[in-house]
Parts: C-alpha cells; sequence; structure tokens
C-alpha cells in the first residue's frame, strides 16, 4: 500500500470530523485504549506535556516544541488537524513522520482497524504514540484535539497539563456555558499532575480549581505569574519583555522576541513560560534557549496560519482564527498595524454558531467571501448573504485562492489583506 492508498483508506473506511463534524466523533477512550493495548500501550512510553484550550492550544504545542528543541531535547509533537499534509500532525523536531511510515502503519493495523472500527482520529492518535514510543523521543508535546475529558489523547499521564483560553466553539458538543465548555477542557486533569491555567476568567476559574484541588493537581494560573509588557515589532518580530508579579522566577527581566507575531500570542506565552518553569526539574531550559525557540517557532516546528505573512506590498497576512474568540483577537492585532484600506478574505464551516463570529469582523472591510472544498463548508451565498445582514458587504468567490487573487487586484501596496474564517479556508491557499 502507497501513502495515497493509505490516506484514501483511512478517509474513506473511518468517521473524519473535519469532514462530516460531530458524527465522527466516537464517545468515550475504549477504541484508543483497545487501540492502544494491541500496539503495546505505547502511551506509557515516553513523558509528555498535554495541552488544551478553545484557542491557543495549537499555538502554545508549537511553541513548547520549538523551546524544547532548542535545548537539545528530541521532541515529538502531536496536533492537529492538518493543512495541507496529513503528516503534519505527527512530527519529531519539527521532521513530519515519512509517508511510508504512515503507509506501513494502515498496513500492519488495517486488520485491527477493521475489527476496532475506530474514528480517523483515534487511529491517528495511536500512529503518534506509537510512532514517538519507537522514535524514544525525550518528550512529546500532546494537543487535545476537541474538548479534553473524551478526546483521544486523554489516556496519556503527562508531566504536566496546559489548558489555554477557554470560549465558545463546538457549544452543541462541549455546553454552551464557558463553565460547562472548562469542565470538559479540565477533563486532562490527572491526579497529582501540575496543571497550568494560560488565563484566569472569572466563569472558569472556581471550574479549574474544584477539579485540580479534587485530584490533587497543582495548579497554576499563569497571568498571574508573570508580568507580559508588548513593546511592539523590531526585525520582523514581536517583542515581549518578561516581568514576574510573584516570587523569584526564571526569564524575569528579560525580552524575548517572538517569530508568531499575533499580539494575542502573549496570552500563550505566559502559560507557556510557567509550564516550562514547572518541569524545569525535568527538563531545564536556559533564558538563552528559550528565547531561541520562541524566536524561532515556525523554522522549528513548521507551524502555518497562525498571523503568517505572505507577501508584503499589498501585505497579506492568514490566520486560522474560526470562532468568536479567535476572530477577536486576530483583528486585535490587525487593528496594531498601519495600513490604508483592509480587505478580508473569509469562509466559515456551516455547522457552528456564526453570528457571534460574524460580528467580530470589521464593518470597514472590504469583503471577498469564499468556500471551501470541505463538506463542512458554509455555501459562499449564504456567508454572504449573513455578513450582508450585518453591514459586512462583498463579492462571493467559489474558493479561496480565486478571492485572494480579486483582493490583490484591488488592494493597493499599503493596503492589508487578511485571510481568516477556518481551517479549511487557510489549507487550500496554493502558496501557503
Amino acid at each position: 500500500m502507497q501513502y495515497s492508498e493509505a490516506i484514501d483508506y483511512l478517509y474513506s473506511r473511518l468517521p473524519v470530523f473535519h469532514r462530516i463534524g460531530a458524527k465522527a466523533l466516537k464517545p468515550g477512550l475504549g477504541n484508543t485504549l483497545r487501540l492502544c493495548e494491541a500496539l503495546g500501550n505505547p502511551q506509557h512510553q515516553f513523558r509528555s506535556i498535554h495541552v488544551a484550550g478553545t484557542n491557543g492550544k495549537g499555538s502554545s504545542s508549537h511553541m513548547l516544541a520549538a523551546v524544547y528543541q532548542s535545548a537539545g531535547y528530541r521532541v515529538g509533537l502531536y496536533t492537529s488537524p492538518h493543512l495541507q499534509s496529513f503528516t503534519e500532525r505527527i512530527r519529531i523536531c519539527g521532521v513530519p513522520i515519512a509517508e511510508e511510515r504512515v503507509a506501513q502503519f494502515v498496513v500492519d493495523n488495517q486488520a485491527l482497524i477493521e475489527t476496532i472500527e475506530p474514528s480517523f482520529f483515534e487511529v491517528t492518535v495511536a500512529m503518534a504514540f506509537a510512532y514517538f514510543a519507537r522514535q524514544q523521543v525525550d518528550l512529546a508535546i500532546i494537543e487535545v484535539g476537541l474538548g479534553g475529558r473524551l478526546d483521544s489523547t486523554n489516556v496519556i499521564t503527562p508531566a504536566v497539563s496546559l489548558i489555554t483560553n477557554i470560549g465558545y466553539d463546538h457549544t452543541d458538543i462541549l455546553g454552551d456555558t464557558l463553565a460547562k465548555i472548562a469542565t470538559e477542557k479540565a477533563g486532562i486533569i490527572k491526579p497529582g499532575v501540575p496543571v497550568v491555567i494560560s488565563e484566569t476568567q472569572p466563569e472558569t476559574e472556581p471550574v479549574f480549581c474544584q477539579i485540580a484541588n479534587s485530584v490533587g493537581a497543582d495548579i497554576t494560573f499563569a497571568d498571574q505569574q508573570w508580568q507580559l509588557t508588548d513593546t511592539g515589532l523590531l526585525n520582523g518580530k514581536r517583542q515581549v519583555t518578561v516581568g514576574e508579579t510573584g516570587a523569584n522566577l526564571p526569564f524575569s527581566e528579560t525580552t524575548l522576541s517572538l517569530d508568531l507575531l499575533g499580539s494575542y500570542q502573549l496570552r500563550n506565552l505566559a502559560g507557556v513560560l510557567s509550564t516550562v518553569n514547572r518541569v524545569a526539574a525535568t527538563w531545564p531550559v536556559t533564558t538563552a534557549q528559550l528565547a531561541e525557540g520562541l524566536a524561532n517557532v515556525t523554522r522549528l516546528t513548521g507551524l502555518k496560519g497562525r498571523f503568517q505573512t505572505l507577501q508584503e506590498r499589498p501585505r497579506v497576512i492568514v490566520d486560522t482564527a474560526h470562532n468568536e474568540p479567535g476572530l477577536a483577537a486576530l483583528f486585535a492585532s490587525v487593528g496594531s498595524l498601519a495600513y490604508q484600506h483592509l480587505h478580508v478574505v473569509v469562509g466559515f464551516v456551516a455547522d457552528k454558531d456564526r453570528l457571534p463570529a460574524l460580528r467580530q469582523l470589521p464593518r470597514e472591510a472590504r469583503y471577498y467571501f469564499c468556500q471551501a472544498e470541505s463538506p463542512r463548508a458554509l455555501p459562499v451565498a449564504v456567508l454572504q448573504q449573513e455578513a450582508a445582514e450585518l453591514g459586512l458587504i462583498g463579492t462571493a468567490f467559489s474558493d479561496v485562492n480565486s478571492a485572494l487573487s480579486a483582493s490583490l487586484g484591488e488592494a493597493q501596496s499599503d493596503d492589508l489583506i487578511v485571510v481568516t474564517g477556518s481551517n479549511y479556508t487557510i489549507a487550500e491557499l496554493t502558496n501557503l
């Protein structure tokens, strides 16, 4: 079986969330545990950091991986969804898993897959864990797929758990209040395992404290531990001065350069710093190594789609923000930039509450609406109509590349073009 055949088999044989949404979910951890048991329980053969949250978990995972790579560790990184290649989901020191290994895993375990009938995501988690165990990584950064409590990745016992921002997303699955969503995310908190919360939020703080205390997990609220000051851009990187608000902490009185340029990354940075500090006895990191990693996240890990600049004059920024808090953070960062006119290329999926997200889009922008090829994509005519009802006026295009081409044709050299709305929209860009 060749790689393309293996991927086609997984897509055709298994329910895939990014294609059919919640119908792809298999409730409980039973399938993942059965897969892992058949593979020799690889989830117990490497040490890990577990990362959950509504927004910021992907960026935080890549930042942690980059820091530990800079410190000389052999680092596994599991994230989802991928943008352009399935192999992006499973990396060691920034190098994606080889296509041949993906194909071989499917061949070796095809009978097991057809017996258990897991979801696509459950198979990819098992594949990642088996790969990290066989490759003997020093640590693996494991990003939760959806929620936490029932997420397939929640079969590990990490050295520390990190939970980033909590916002409204997947409310049909996780709950319709921040407290309910936080309860699902807090499902990754394990007995006796420290947990770091990136942001203190009044609706979620009591939830995290109660659950952590109930299982004897030491809890740290990162934004209460660090004082981070954004001092703007220098040489193409965001400058952040680091202070500390509590006891004497490492990395204080340090200036860090971030190659992830969104100002919202400061929220994620606090959680990363507290996580690194919490497990410093296990995986020591110097200030110089921390700075090196954070300045080179995209190069070290291959991260794309986080306030990523595709070109200058006109400047084109792509960002996978796709929900209310994500889009609010994105356009807050956009507001800090200098430009003449704003152009926005946007597409959404159909099975989410879009109105709160649409309300985060600035009215003064010129819009180029588009539709991804995913079966979950919102028809572009529907998006155009819903946006118009909110005073967001623009033209409809069949795909993101034609929409971007049109915006480039209309924009002046000192304008700004933002491409956003969903992972699936960004993934189809030909020049990503």
